[in-house]
């Protein structure tokens, strides 16, 4: 093996790296906050009494989860301009990202969702507690406790999965290694140190996710019991 490793053409591209992973970043925080809404939103419907609402939460879970990210990026960004609205790449990314989590964060909460006892849905209707109270302090927060630890492993790896993204010319880390490879003709280094940073970037959602768990889910901190 005669390779010898040169990293300093490609450290020389900090800037770039930093600008990709800055962009990787936006795209992972954005797309979880709506995609969260979204999945909370379709798994109260999955519950809904009504069938159409119910139907409709089903086929957008189902198509989501058996189709493959990439496809559902290219139609987003180039059925979109089929349709004559061009969108710029990071939009059509922060969409897709959006749709696809929405759908495995709606499956998620669904599960925590049927795993509250329905008595405690009668005790609640004993206290004469309104509806939004109901689903706020006895079905959501309590759902959301119990499933937080599988909810922050899929948004992480949401963060992962948006170096697809990188195919429709989004600016975010992957796409800057494909650049600053193709210009500095160090392909394996440049990839090890994006590797790096997509290192330091999980860990660092992982520990942002648990500051915050520890700060909404008391009773888990004061129980001792782990997130």
């Amino acid at each position: 093996m005669t390779y010898k490793f040169d990293f300093s053409a490609v450290l020389a591209q900090w800037p770039l790296f930093l600008h990709g992973a800055w962009l990787t970043i936006q795209l992972a925080v954005i797309a979880t906050l709506l995609g969260f809404l979204i999945g909370t939103l379709c798994a109260i419907g999955r519950r809904s009494r009504n069938t159409w609402i119910e139907q409709a939460c089903g086929i957008y879970v189902e198509t989501i989860r058996n189709t493959p990210l990439l496809v559902q990026i290219f139609i987003v960004y180039f059925g979109l301009s089929s349709l004559g609205l061009k969108v710029p790449a990071y939009v059509a990314a922060i969409a897709a990202l959006v749709i696809n989590i929405g759908a495995y964060t709606t499956e998620i909460m669904r599960a925590g969702i049927d795993s509250i006892h329905k008595g405690q849905l009668e005790a609640a209707e004993c206290l004469a507690l309104s509806k939004l109270q109901v689903y706020w302090h006895v079905i959501l927060r309590p759902a959301m406790e119990r499933v937080y630890p599988a909810l922050t492993s899929q948004f992480v790896l949401l963060m992962l999965a948006s170096s697809i993204t990188s195919q429709i010319s989004a600016e975010e880390l992957t796409a800057i290694a494909n650049r600053v490879q193709s210009d500095t003709y160090r392909s394996f280094e440049t990839y090890i140190v994006v590797a790096v940073f997509y290192l330091m970037l999980s860990l660092l959602m992982r520990l942002g996710f648990w500051a915050i768990g520890q700060a909404v889910f008391t009773r888990r901190r004061r129980l001792g019991t782990p997130l």
